[in-house]
């Protein structure tokens, strides 16, 4: 059974729930993590947002509105985080191919090593002996979630600790997590092990984790002191901002819905598909297995969207499971007429990754894959060019005048 209902409706209760306490309450208590039963403050929304079952905009329209910018300023600056992640591995995408690559190094790497192996499996079960971390595992593995704060400590610990390689780290958490999302994930964990911003490391401070679960850990005495810098790299070359694709829709144009946009909707006027085909890819995540929660949560939000965008044709949820999968992919839609396939835009990430294999197959058979960027990344993803404060710099005014008039 899944923790979570993965409905849009859903998600948009948790919203209006959340709504009245994304002002001074989120601001004030945002960064305490009282602990998977504890009364937390914070929305609880990322699992939706992670694949858009709610939009990143819709939500900061709702904080908005409902606070003023001004009011809602912390909570929606979180939300455009996750704007900012998704921009700046959109334009450098080499750094989820370097990760993924530093993966497949890292896990056979350690396979050869006894000691550092029973280490990792240890990590993975929750057995390293340090309670917090120990206790974080349980969680996530239990629920698909951990509070942002505690995610940051356990990487921290993670790296500097127990010393293991950030890859597998960022991997667990992108097997897990019900928001496992591969840009903020990946860069998250990037900057924690000091990979992100040059000299500049995360270290988990026992007073910090202390102050911040309200006592329930305090793990003196077991945390690394150091959290030593690597060697800096270069910074990769921006890629373009995707362009507004040249399409008609018309008898013969399908719609492709992902699980890195469940809706769509918002995306295209059309309400009624000759064809509408869900294709779920969560196994291309990661080289290990995903948990159940993950792939019970994507598969149910997907039957969800195409309930929301009725075709006279109906195919999926598909798992991709590898490309051989494809097969299943392009007879039903010669069989339907289908030339044209359009979907919202996917980012970089394990979901991309299987549309570029599968695109040179629709390709041969004569259909067209069509993705198309939304409004509100056309406009923002400019701005993620180097860090969250220089994008905010230039996000923060566009959303101020945007929302004056509910300003107090």
């Amino acid at each position: 059974m899944n923790p979570l209902e993965a409905t849009r409706a859903a998600g948009e209760s948790r919203l209006a729930q959340f709504l009245p306490h994304a002002g001074a309450d989120y601001t004030d208590w945002r960064n305490h993590d009282f602990g998977p039963n504890g009364d937390n403050h914070v929305s609880g929304l990322s699992p939706w947002l992670r694949h858009r079952l709610l939009t990143e905009e819709e939500v900061i329209d709702a904080a908005a509105r409902a606070h003023g910018l001004t009011g809602a300023e912390k909570f929606i600056q979180e939300v455009c985080w996750r704007s900012y992640w998704k921009g700046y591995l959109e334009r450098r995408p080499v750094h989820w191919h370097d990760y993924r690559k530093t993966l497949d190094e890292a896990l056979t790497g350690i396979a050869k090593d006894k000691r550092q192996n029973q280490l990792l499996l240890n990590a993975l079960e929750g057995n390293t002996g340090i309670e917090c971390f120990d206790a974080w595992v349980d969680e996530l593995i239990q629920t698909g979630y951990l509070h942002n704060h505690a995610r940051m400590w356990f990487a921290s610990i993670w790296v500097f600790t127990l010393g293991l390689p950030w890859a597998i780290g960022a991997d667990f958490f992108l097997r897990h997590l019900l928001d496992g999302d591969p840009a903020s994930n990946t860069l998250s964990w990037r900057w924690v092990a000091g990979h992100h911003t040059a000299g500049k490391t995360y270290l988990a401070r026992p007073s910090n984790i202390a102050r911040y679960t309200n006592g329930r850990f305090n793990p003196v005495d077991s945390l690394a002191a150091e959290a030593p810098a690597p060697p800096a790299s270069d910074r990769p070359p921006l890629q373009p901002i995707p362009d507004e694709p040249d399409f008609e829709l018309t008898e013969t144009t399908g719609l492709l819905i992902t699980e890195d946009d469940l809706h769509p909707e918002s995306c295209f006027d059309e309400r009624h598909w000759p064809l509408v085909m869900s294709l779920q890819t969560t196994g291309w995540r990661s080289p290990l297995s995903v948990s159940a929660h993950v792939q019970g949560f994507v598969a149910d939000a997907l039957v969800d969207a195409m309930a929301r965008n009725p075709g006279v044709q109906a195919l999926g949820p598909i798992d991709l499971v590898d490309t051989a999968a494809s097969d299943r992919l392009v007879e039903p839609l010669q069989t339907a007429g289908i030339r044209t396939l359009v979907t919202p835009w996917v980012p970089a990430g394990p979901t991309a990754d299987a549309l570029a294999a599968v695109e040179p197959i629709l390709s041969a058979a004569g259909i067209r894959l069509v993705k198309v960027p939304r409004e509100w990344d056309v406009t923002v993803w400019p701005h993620a060019t180097h860090g969250f404060f220089r994008f905010w710099k230039a996000v923060g005014p566009m959303l101020s005048e945007r929302y004056a008039a509910f300003e107090a």
